[in-house]
């Protein structure tokens, strides 16, 4: 049977006048997505715990208005480099670049007008979504004129995948991401598809957390990569076996209690980056719901982020307040301030390169997706 084409509806107009559609995206596993093409963002997504009940399992922004604040990336497509650039600047064939300091003096997630504020172009496909974006050359202190193509796809098995493209007509560095912030928990749906509405699970600290990692990347307290990659083993860093996620978040170890939490980069066994079969990056799992999510990629490393930084400021479409630790985010990438490290694997992209990466969510918890 062919896969239903999205539907769309108005989301609202931006401040200079850009309309922003909302998009739905449905399968036969009863899973659902609604992406915006504001920034890109996983505005819900509607997955059934194992007695078939659905519930919205990320975080979400009342309205168009709450989405183009000051916010942390709810959701949101990031780029043109996901993560942060060391003193926003970098050297690239023997150029230096100078980005914009957005956060405490480097460049984070692009720039404070990154792709997370674009309005992107949408369209629908069988099954589908693809959003482009174009990003002219010198765009938040870039090099070279870069065209995006995301698509956001769900199988008939619920597992909602994310293919990202993008070409450049100059050498250039790109690392992009999805900034989901996920709660298994999730939120009662009410009486419609409309709704991205109440949270009920809590704080995800009950949440267990497997991650495919031996090593991981130690951080400054301006969340900045230093010294080489060190083993996890012995550390609250192993998520090796699937571990509480409030066991490493109440840890005394000093890189835990310098961030508030897990603000940081794992390398993911196996091959680094390319285009190959994505292969398991994380499983996370909620014992409260049932519910259960695999996160597969191509990308070298994920970032594991436990919403350190909220602090009630910001509400769901309920009014219900976001504090720390009420989500997580895993967002599939390569390795933080990468152009300033030729270690690491490469982020460069040349005019006669593609860069490609593709990341799953699945639900294995789901009859249809076992």
């Amino acid at each position: 049977m062919p896969r239903p084409t999205p539907l769309s509806e108005p989301f609202g107009t931006t401040p200079d006048g850009w309309r922003v559609e909302r998009w739905r995206l449905s399968s036969a596993a009863g899973v659902s997505a609604e992406i915006l093409t504001y920034g890109g963002v996983l505005h819900a997504l509607h997955v059934p715990d194992p007695t078939g009940r659905p519930a919205n399992v990320v975080l979400s922004l009342p309205d168009l208005a709450a989405y183009a604040s000051d916010t942390p990336y709810f959701g949101a497509l990031v780029g043109r480099y996901a993560n942060r650039i060391s003193e926003a600047r970098f050297t690239l064939n023997g150029r230096h670049y100078r980005l914009p300091d957005n956060d405490g003096g480097h460049n984070l997630h692009g720039g404070p007008e990154g792709f997370d504020s674009r309005v992107w172009r949408a369209e629908p496909l069988p099954g589908a979504l693809r959003l482009t974006l174009h990003s002219p050359d010198g765009d938040m202190g870039f090099p070279g004129a870069m065209d995006v193509t995301v698509t956001y796809a769900l199988d008939d098995e619920g597992t909602l995948s994310l293919d990202f493209e993008a070409r450049s007509d100059r050498p250039t560095v790109v690392n992009l991401t999805n900034h989901a912030y996920f709660n298994l928990g999730g939120s009662q749906t009410g009486d419609g598809a409309e709704a991205a509405s109440r949270i009920a699970g809590g704080d995800v600290l009950r949440h267990t957390l497997y991650v495919d990692a031996d090593r991981f990347l130690p951080a400054t307290p301006e969340s900045i990569p230093w010294g080489p990659e060190q083993a996890v083993e012995g550390t609250p860093f192993d998520l090796t076996e699937p571990r509480p996620i409030g066991d490493g978040v109440r840890d005394a170890d000093p890189q835990i209690k310098t961030a508030g939490g897990y603000d940081h980069c794992f390398v993911l066994r196996g091959p680094s980056g390319g285009t190959g079969e994505p292969r398991v990056a994380a499983v996370l799992a909620d014992p409260g719901s049932g519910r259960v999510m695999e996160v597969r990629t191509t990308q070298p490393a994920i970032q594991v982020y436990t919403a350190n930084k909220l602090d009630g400021s910001l509400t769901g479409p309920d009014g219900r307040s976001y504090h720390a630790h009420d989500a997580v985010c895993l967002e599939t990438q390569h390795l933080p301030d990468s152009p300033n490290h030729p270690e690491y694997p490469s982020t460069e992209l040349r005019p006669d390169e593609v860069f490609r990466s593709r990341t799953e969510f699945r639900f294995p918890h789901l009859a249809g997706g076992r």
